[in-house]
Parts: C-alpha cells; sequence; structure tokens
C-alpha cells in the first residue's frame, strides 16, 4: 500500500460517516457516558467528539497510529501530514539501485 491509497481510504472512510454517525453502545459504555454527562455538564455529541479527540492524541503520542500505519500503508502519519514519504523528501528516490558488480568498474 502506498501514500494514495491512505489518502483514498481516508477520504473514503470520511465521507461514508455522514453528518451525525450512529453508535451502539453497550451497557458499560452508556453507563460511563451517563456519569460523565452528570458530572460535566456536556452533552453526549460533545462528550463523545472530546472521546475521539483524546483516543486520536492518545494512539499518536504512543506510537500506535504509525505502527498501523506502517504495516498496512508503508508510511507515517507525518508522511501523510506532509502528502510525500521521508524518501521522497529527501530525495532518496532519485538515485538509481546501486550495482554492486560494476561499482568499481571505469
Amino acid at each position: 500500500m502506498s501514500l494514495d491509497e491512505l489518502d483514498d481510504d481516508v477520504m473514503a472512510a470520511y465521507s461514508d460517516l455522514g453528518d451525525e454517525p450512529t453508535v451502539a453502545l453497550d451497557r458499560e459504555t452508556k453507563n460511563e457516558l451517563a456519569m460523565l454527562q452528570a458530572a460535566l455538564g456536556a452533552d453526549e455529541g460533545e462528550l463523545l467528539r472530546r472521546g475521539i479527540h483524546a483516543l486520536f492524541q492518545q494512539v499518536v503520542g504512543s506510537g500506535d497510529l504509525d505502527f498501523h500505519l506502517r504495516s498496512g500503508y508503508d508510511v507515517t502519519y507525518d508522511e501523510y501530514l506532509a502528502g510525500a514519504t521521508y524518501e521522497e523528501m529527501t530525495g532518496g528516490s532519485q538515485y538509481p539501485d546501486r550495482d554492486d558488480e560494476r561499482r568499481y568498474q571505469m
């Protein structure tokens, strides 16, 4: 997979979400959400947004996002944000592969 495939998959997932995604909650999650609503005085939508932001920051900060992106797409989150791989940014892809048999021939 590649950076372009990751970008296509992110765009497809984004368009599939729509404006108001629906999520089925299990009993434990529903109880925790109700406790947070009561304690923080925030509505359900705000708490879900905060939860997604917190999870995203945790996954980025721990390196888990890069691990999964590297495993599935052979890119990192920084490369995704830059729109280019490190190799493309540093010019590493512009040189041809070495031919070890002919390297020292004149």
